[in-house]
Order: structure tokens, then sequence, then C-alpha cells
């Protein structure tokens, strides 16, 4: 069974950085495509970034571009989320998810496996 788990999250003041990291356990992470999403306080849940299985490929939201990177390393079965330049409208809990799909999933729908979540509180 796949088990993902986020770390990395915490209380950071805007304009300052925090790198996520999603540990994957069960299965290498190799087999999927990776991502981030993340859900607001009385939002829903919604996309951040994916990553292709080989990591050549990424999508961001445009809400993150220029700010946030994905990346991976299969070696270590581990994703990242870097995200920099953070602004309060960033407090969410993110969320690791790993897709079975060939094209890069831009919808939480499309993503088969889940983390249990980190939270990112940026302070104004």
């Amino acid at each position: 069974q796949v088990q993902l788990v986020e770390s990395g999250g915490g209380l950071v003041q805007a304009g300052g950085s925090l790198r996520l990291s999603c540990a994957v356990s069960g299965r290498t992470i190799s087999s999927y495509q990776m991502g981030w999403f993340r859900q607001a306080p009385g939002k829903e849940r919604e996309f951040v970034a994916t990553i292709s299985r080989s990591g050549l490929t990424t999508y961001s939201a445009d809400s993150v571009k220029g700010r946030f990177t994905i990346s991976r390393d299969n070696a270590k079965n581990t994703a990242y989320l870097q995200m920099n330049s953070l602004k309060p409208e960033d407090t969410a809990v993110y969320y690791c998810a790993a897709g079975t799909g060939t094209v890069l999933a831009t919808s939480s729908a499309d993503m088969d496996y889940w983390g249990k979540g980190t939270l990112v509180t940026v302070s104004s």
C-alpha cells in the first residue's frame, strides 16, 4: 500500500520561504506523477503543481508560478515543493498526491493517493 507523508510546514513571515517534502513508501515513486494541492480554510482543495515521473515536465498554477518549484528525487522516493516569496494568501494545508495517469493532473480527482497534509501559515 502506498503511503505519503508530508513534512516541512510551519509558520513563516510574508516574503519568506519553506520547503515541503513528501516521503513515499510502499512503492517506488517513479511509478507515479506527483503533485501538490492545497486547501485554505473555508475553501475547496486547489491545484498547486505536478511533476512527471521523470521529473522533466512540470506544471504549476498561475497563482504560484515564479514562486513555487516542484521537484522530485526518485532515488530518495521523495517529492518536494520549494516555496519562495510566500504571501498570506498561500496559507493552507498542503497535500502531497501521487497519480497513475499519464497526463499531468491539474485536478485532485485525477490523483490516486494522498498524504494527510502539512499546515503552512504565512503571517503578514
